[in-house]
């Protein structure tokens, strides 16, 4: 505790040590930057002010952190939603969402933007639900970026294409029957952007075949939806990929920790712990090394677990954890999600995270935790994120190709267990064990392996992307 403390007057001094002026203004440089890294420079800076700024009361440099924050976050693809709601309401003029593309309205415009990038889009058709994106030359696996984001205030859900090339022409509107908006256009002068947005999910696929992007994009209010869903599925689990990898997994609570008590009192620690099981059996069948903080029901302190991924030297540390709620809301709350460490403030993390944590004995108090969570772990938050996103898609993959899952997202939260790793480190709910259904699911084997099935095709998706 002690060292803790030590470490924490360290970087407080270090923090203070320049003004607010000098660190917003070496965060709106590496703004400028094309760099991810500095990217994340950048993002770091901007809340470790928004927490100056809360702690002087400082509405000025609340204000400006909070835009930082935003804007270097969607850069990220980091889910900013609360800072971004939080801003709307200091100044509620400005719409601070996620950057779509900015429509070119006519060809001259276009042409007036000095295009860097060597690939050039030629044409763009559909073929039945397939759209298919063709370039000049063979597109390469790093110049595709992919990635979703749920607006929970509007319920609108948008997947996002950033493809490391210009199409020189204006930007297009395409047109499907069953999605809301398919929106083509240069981003900025490397970038093309293609959005799709939709009041419900789209089932999207994608592949790449020398100098084309096909996109096969289903609505689930389409008919072809469920007909479509298994091949679909199917086609999105990725070859093999490469398996030198070391896995670490960590069944959550044990021992004397029982963790969540739910439905007819089964046990959060011996749910998490067979899935757990079965995933360490699935990914070593697929030649994987593979790692558990717990062989058998014991207590481990939160703080060891990370500690033997590093020890380890760990690729990956995926937790996994059983959701649940108060018997009020027990029929209501159900569904799987991921998360990846930071301080959120949201109260969905908030309150997920303090059940999590409960068995972290720390006296520390709130400021001291969130500005000690600040610090950890941020080197991987960008590649956490894109982690979790795999284990969400293949978990939902998986089981609702015979089950309806609810998708709970990937957020951001304060996860104590994920402190102090030094890779990607994500905690995943499979499931609220206060849900009549879901806990009877959660205690079947069937099920169990179905879910450790989704988590391994996430974790094989993760290592062939990155």
């Amino acid at each position: 505790m002690v060292r803790l403390l030590s470490l924490l007057l360290i970087l407080a001094i270090s923090i203070y040590a320049q003004s607010d002026s000098e660190i917003l203004k070496r965060a709106d440089g590496f703004m400028k930057s094309t760099s991810k890294s500095n990217h994340f420079r950048a993002y770091n800076d901007y809340k470790n002010l928004y927490l100056r700024a809360i702690m002087s009361e400082d509405s000025k440099l609340r204000i400006n952190s909070l835009k930082g924050i935003v804007k270097s976050g969607n850069k990220l693809h980091i889910d900013v939603s609360q800072y971004s709601d939080e801003l709307s309401k200091i100044k509620p003029k400005t719409s601070y969402q996620t950057p779509v593309p900015k429509p070119m309205k006519t060809s001259s415009q276009a042409k007036n933007i000095k295009l860097q990038s060597s690939h050039k889009l030629k044409s763009v058709r559909w073929k039945d639900d397939k759209l298919i994106l063709k370039f000049d030359n063979k597109l390469r696996s790093n110049q595709i970026n992919y990635f979703t984001l749920y607006d929970s205030k509007n319920e609108r859900y948008r997947y996002i294409f950033d493809i490391q090339a210009s199409m020189l022409t204006e930007s297009q509107t395409l047109r499907k029957n069953d999605i809301d908006r398919i929106e083509l256009a240069q981003y900025n002068t490397n970038t093309l952007r293609l959005v799709v947005e939709n009041s419900q999910k789209v089932e999207i696929s994608f592949k790449k075949d020398s100098n084309q992007l096909v996109v096969h994009m289903l609505s689930k209010s389409s008919d072809k939806y469920s007909k479509a869903f298994k091949t679909i599925v199917k086609s999105t689990i990725p070859l093999r990929a490469d398996r030198n990898k070391t896995i670490v997994i960590d069944a959550g609570h044990g021992g004397k920790d029982p963790g969540a008590v739910g439905y007819r009192n089964y046990r959060e620690k011996v749910v998490v712990f067979k899935i757990a099981q079965e995933l360490k059996n699935i990914l070593k069948s697929r030649g994987y090394k593979v790692y558990m903080t717990r062989d058998r029901d014991k207590f481990v302190k939160l703080s060891n677990r990370t500690e033997y991924a590093n020890i380890k030297k760990a690729d990956i540390f995926v937790s996994i954890h059983a959701n649940a709620v108060g018997r009020k809301n027990a029929n209501k709350a159900q569904g799987v999600e991921c998360y990846f460490l930071s301080p959120s403030r949201s109260e969905r993390a908030e309150k997920v995270a303090a059940k999590e944590n409960s068995a972290d004995l720390s006296d520390m108090n709130r400021y001291g935790k969130d500005t000690f969570l600040n610090f950890l772990n941020s080197h991987k938050i960008v590649a956490s994120n894109k982690l979790a996103i795999d284990l969400q898609r293949g978990m939902l993959g998986s089981v609702n190709k015979n089950y309806r899952v609810r998708d709970g997202g990937v957020r951001e939260g304060p996860f104590w267990v994920l402190v102090g790793a030094q890779m990607p480190a994500v905690l995943v709910e499979v499931g609220f064990i206060s849900h009549p259904e879901e806990a009877k699911r959660l205690v079947d084997d069937k099920y169990r392996k179905t879910m450790a099935l989704g988590l391994a095709n996430g974790i094989e998706r993760y290592f062939a992307k990155n």
